[in-house]
């Protein structure tokens, strides 16, 4: 038991982070690699999760003669597709174990040790996640398009959407909108074109502007955040409904969204016992267990 090594991996379209921990959970070292969202090619993925490992392997003295020693779990962007996950495992790893896991489910052990609990993750995306005696669900996050309510992407889809209200003259301007109408001209053709080609994350930098011109009282700021945090309250609200006692909120805008959240949502609000990483480890230690051999 003590020349067993834990890796927990935290897999995200931008980078790859992982951590190194020893039986008795002493922190070893850390790294970080590419992108590794495992819709990615997977070769593209293992070159990230290797490169994050091996730097964590190197801060701690070890060294790719170690890597038969480790019982690794990831937590990826992306594995929510069973077709993406079929496709990363199809390739060889050189790790003792490897059990890998959606981001949520990771950041869900994490915060709550695998105990009952829920978790609230507002970024580009949002999604809401966990429940009971380990029968955790899914709410929300099937994709801005759809979906994803009170996230960076959907805020900017709304606040475009309600700039051509002003635009038409069926909504009245305000500061907000004034100034991002000017990005485009004060040209409909101009920011339809961005929208034929906009990514998720193009929408979600509108976030922080939205979020100042509502603290500033513009009436239009204030309308489209306040109908953000509705769209999270309404996923707090059925997280605890599943029987979830406490919420923990993860992601860029979890903060600056928080006051605005309602009331019985807001009481529930917790801080998580560890983040995604040592949930990714928790998770090989699990998978372990669960093979006879703890």
């Amino acid at each position: 038991m003590s020349d067993l090594l834990f890796l927990g991996i935290d897999g995200g379209g931008t980078k790859c982070r992982a951590r190194l921990r020893d039986a008795r959970g002493a922190l070893l070292g850390e790294g970080t690699g590419g992108p590794s969202n495992i819709r990615l090619d997977p070769d593209v993925v293992w070159t990230s999760i290797l490169t994050a490992c091996r730097e964590a392997l190197g801060q701690a003295g070890l060294s790719d003669g170690d890597l038969a020693r480790i019982h690794a779990g990831m937590g990826a962007a992306g594995a929510g597709q069973t077709s993406a996950v079929e496709r990363l495992l199809a390739r060889p790893h050189p790790f003792a174990s490897f059990e890998i896991e959606t981001d949520a489910h990771t950041a869900w052990l994490g915060a709550f040790n695998g105990g009952d609990g829920a978790i609230l993750i507002v970024g580009t995306g949002s999604c809401g996640y966990g429940g009971t005696s380990g029968q955790c669900h899914y709410v929300g996050g099937w994709g801005y398009e759809i979906s994803d309510e009170g996230s960076g992407a959907a805020i900017g889809r709304e606040l475009l959407r309600r700039c051509i209200w002003a635009h038409d003259g069926r909504a009245a301007p305000t500061p907000l909108s004034d100034a991002v109408l000017a990005e485009f001209d004060n040209d409909l053709e101009i920011l339809i074109d961005w929208v034929g080609k906009a990514r998720p994350a193009d929408y979600g930098r509108y976030a922080p502007l939205v979020l100042r011109h509502a603290e500033k009282r513009d009436p239009l700021g204030i309308a489209i955040i306040e109908a953000a945090a509705a769209g999270l309250s309404a996923i707090g609200t059925r997280l605890l409904d599943l029987g979830a006692p406490a919420i923990c909120l993860f992601g860029g805008l979890a903060e600056p969204l928080r006051p605005w959240l309602s009331p019985p949502v807001q009481r529930t609000i917790a801080a998580p016992m560890a983040d995604a990483l040592d949930g990714a480890i928790l998770l090989a230690r699990m998978a372990r267990r669960r093979d006879g051999h703890e």
